[in-house]
């Protein structure tokens, strides 16, 4: 038999019999009507009814769709201050005030699809088209640990030539790298993958080879307009894209990362359809809800007309909104700020809670081993809004009292899936990801960082460990003499020790 062809590839993509196992008397679990109608009868919540809504999420549990419907209908400028420090105080509950870094690594940018905001579509005849090489992918990777990075999510776009096979050879490549520092030797020590949905199978192989997280966003959850987006490709089936989390998780993949495009519909809607699908995780899998969730806004992006005359365009203050709300709504879990926004703002929403954000950004192929403009529009996917530098992120983290972590401690620890939520939910986690974080801290600044970032990370250096010294959780446990053994091997020159 000949070689399929493209088209056939794509045809051949959705497995319907993985789509209805998961189905509900024939329905899946975004209920259109229910979403409406939370958002409609919690109109006008009063300041008490909020004020209890807040303590709830401050004892780290999950809101419900109305108590979540009521947060966003907030109107009072009070309230939302009041909402947003205890966004902030549910984040250090949980993972105190350490912000993990990371770098996206742009495989591939063929695509069976058509959507229309995006720069990678099928259609759009201006973009440059690339398949990196494992070698290639291999140089890139390099080039992100010389920067001082521990930690990528892998991008790939939906063709035949970048298909689970390549996915996992590319994994391999990556964690093959080895680089001299100025004191130790630098590696990626977690490769987490933003995909298209896979087949039970095809998760299998990235399990196998050893993947970190498995991100992938539903883009937006009403139909009609999920529809109208996606006309054509194996993305164009709503129901294959909704339950990708389902099938990687029965493959093995125990952390998942959720997300929304924002801007393609209502925010306040998709933010209830982010609400929604951690419920159903949380359902289907034994209290596992999201590791992460992403809230993106629409970009420009080249020859996709529709990313710059959406409808639906989130304003700043309605960003930070939606942020806030889904700290408190969904509070054990992970939340991502990227590089589409712009420094300030960015700024201003990891104050809201976030605990992830990237870092010396570069979105095309390529982008990190050669000579690149950040901003060519042909070689990516979209417009990025701050293009610093790793130093420079990590020095204003430093100024705002917030440690860059480069830790991956929790993944190699066995803290993944139904063993860390409980660690989340009650505060537990987040004291190893203070520990780690300072050693990783503690790797990152000998071995990368200017001498103005060095002078002010040691400062937040020495004021982290006086915390972790009079804390009592550490006092009454060995972790602590284990952590100093630790933190003066890692000062001498050894690396990747994790507790």
């Amino acid at each position: 038999m000949g070689k399929m062809s493209v088209k056939d590839w794509a045809d051949n993509v959705v497995k319907e019999e993985e789509i209805d196992r998961y189905l509900e008397n024939g329905k899946d679990f975004i209920d259109h009507d229910a979403i409406e109608r939370h958002l409609d009868n919690n109109k006008k919540p009063d300041k008490i009814k909020v004020r209890d809504i807040i303590q709830k999420s401050l004892s780290i549990e999950r809101l419900d769709p109305d108590e979540t419907a009521a947060l966003l209908h907030v109107e009072d400028p009070e309230l939302w201050q009041e909402m947003a420090a205890a966004g902030l105080e549910v984040k250090r509950k949980v993972y105190d005030n350490r912000i993990v870094i990371f770098a996206p690594l742009y495989c591939s940018n063929l695509c069976v699809n058509n959507c229309l905001y995006c720069g990678f579509r099928k259609d759009n005849t201006h973009e440059i088209r690339r398949v990196l090489t494992p070698d290639e992918v291999r140089m890139e990777a390099e080039s992100l640990v010389k920067m001082g990075h521990k930690r990528l999510i892998v991008v790939y776009g939906e063709h035949p030539s970048s298909d689970a096979d390549y996915m996992a050879e590319t994994i391999k490549a990556i964690y093959e790298v080895r680089e001299k520092t100025r004191k130790g030797t630098g590696t990626i020590r977690r490769v987490n993958i933003n995909a298209a949905p896979l087949s039970v199978d095809d998760f299998k192989k990235l399990w196998k080879a050893g993947i970190g997280t498995y991100q992938v966003f539903q883009e937006t959850y009403h139909r009609p307009t999920y529809k109208k987006m996606h006309p054509v490709g194996p993305k164009s089936d709503y129901r294959w894209r909704l339950y990708t989390h389902h099938r990687a998780m029965e493959a093995g993949i125990d952390d998942v990362a959720i997300g929304a495009l924002f801007g393609l519909y209502h925010w306040r809607y998709d933010v209830m359809g982010l609400l929604y699908h951690a419920m159903e995780l949380e359902k289907r899998f034994d209290g596992v809800g999201p590791h992460t969730v992403s809230f993106p806004r629409l970009m420009p992006a080249d020859n996709a007309p529709y990313s710059e005359h959406t409808d639906h365009l989130v304003s700043d203050e309605e960003f930070k909104k939606l942020v806030t709300v889904l700290r408190l709504s969904i509070p054990y879990t992970g939340m991502i700020v990227t590089a589409r926004e712009k420094p300030d703002l960015r700024k201003e929403v990891i104050k809201l809670g976030c605990t992830q954000t990237d870092a010396s950004t570069r979105i095309g192929l390529g982008a990190y081993s050669e000579q690149y403009d950040r901003q060519d529009k042909e070689r990516q996917q979209f417009v990025l809004g701050d293009t610093r530098e790793l130093d420079d992120v990590v020095r204003e983290l430093a100024q705002m009292g917030m440690i860059s972590s480069f830790c991956t401690a929790g993944y190699r620890c066995g803290r993944t899936g139904d063993k860390i939520m409980g660690l989340l939910k009650c505060g537990t986690e987040g004291k190893f990801c203070k520990l780690n974080a300072v050693l990783t801290f503690r790797e990152w600044l000998d071995d990368f960082s200017s001498p103005e970032t060095q002078k002010i990370g040691e400062e937040l250096i020495r004021k982290e460990i006086g915390e972790i010294r009079k804390d009592a959780f550490f006092r009454n446990n060995p972790l602590l003499k284990e952590f100093e053994e630790y933190y003066q091997r890692v000062s001498e020159g050894e690396r990747d020790l994790f507790l």
